[in-house]
């Protein structure tokens, strides 16, 4: 039983000590106790490397509340910013819009709208209008996402390539092909100049495989999709590769599709990788 608290629930002395809702300060609007953003996330992720979805829930609300009692207006702003993605993953509409909303409204409440920071929020919460189907409403908060990331990131940036990937997506829906292609390649250049981003790659090549599916058909665009799940699955066997958290999510998110196309036995080996990280079956 001890073993299972240490799992699913959150240790609050892992952070600072929580506001007390009964303190005079907690309610003076000038007085700004901030929360600590960095060991927040720390502590998110390693909920997230154990697959332990409901405890990263948990852990955000709790200190998005403690955010909100303290005043610290930037603190729940990084908060709102993790939400948007977990429920998004989790298929949680209503709660994945509603922190997509708060947090664009506090771009404009912390006087950020120029900055990357806030250029990050809008890819996001466009991410979480493509996810749940409305696309049209993503296609400007990604407009405005590639303006500040184009001017102020170096073009060899992995955010670009995040950034271009998720657009993509969004004109697929749109039926808009050939604008959706170059992203998708634009993404691919980015993320070949790094180390380490075959993962990245890899979902990269589905989505093209996905793009020349919606657009030629499974028939007409069979060998262009033949050869993007080739180099797909060539990415994720790359010699070497890093099998943590992150290859687990993109294995478990990649071997469905794969699925898809009957590419079982790549398939059932992602799954496979990722259980053995996860260390829980899929």
């Amino acid at each position: 039983m001890e073993e299972e608290k240490k799992v699913t629930e959150m240790d609050v002395t892992d952070y600072t000590d929580p506001q007390c809702p009964f303190c005079v300060d907690a309610y003076k609007t000038d007085v700004v106790k901030p929360i600590d953003v960095r060991r927040v996330i720390e502590k998110l992720d390693e909920y997230l490397s154990r697959n332990d979805y409901d405890g990263a829930e948990r852990h955000l609300s709790y200190w998005l509340e403690e955010a909100k009692l303290g005043n610290d207006k930037k603190g729940a702003f990084s908060v709102y910013e993790e939400q948007m993605g977990l429920y998004r993953k989790r298929g949680k509409k209503e709660k994945a819009i509603e922190s997509a909303e708060m947090a664009i409204r506090l771009v404009d409440e912390l006087e950020i709208r120029s900055t990357v920071g806030a250029a990050t929020s809008f890819l996001n919460a466009a991410t979480v209008y493509k996810a749940f189907g409305n696309a049209e409403k993503a296609i400007p908060l990604f407009e405005e996402a590639r303006a500040i990331y184009e001017e102020k990131l170096p073009e060899t940036d992995e955010r670009l390539a995040g950034l271009y990937n998720n657009f993509a997506l969004a004109l697929v829906d749109l039926s808009r092909f050939e604008e959706a292609r170059k992203l998708y390649q634009k993404a691919l250049s980015i993320l070949s100049s790094g180390k380490g981003n075959e993962p990245e790659m890899a979902i990269t090549e589905l989505n093209l495989a996905s793009l020349a599916e919606k657009e030629s058909g499974l028939e007409k665009g069979e060998e262009e999709i033949e050869g993007h799940l080739d180099r797909a699955e060539k990415l994720l066997k790359t010699e070497g590769l890093k099998k943590d958290g992150n290859y687990a999510f993109v294995a478990e998110k990649c071997a469905p599709v794969f699925g898809y196309y009957g590419w079982f036995l790549t398939e059932s080996e992602l799954k496979g990788e990722a259980e053995k990280i996860y260390g829980v079956k899929l």
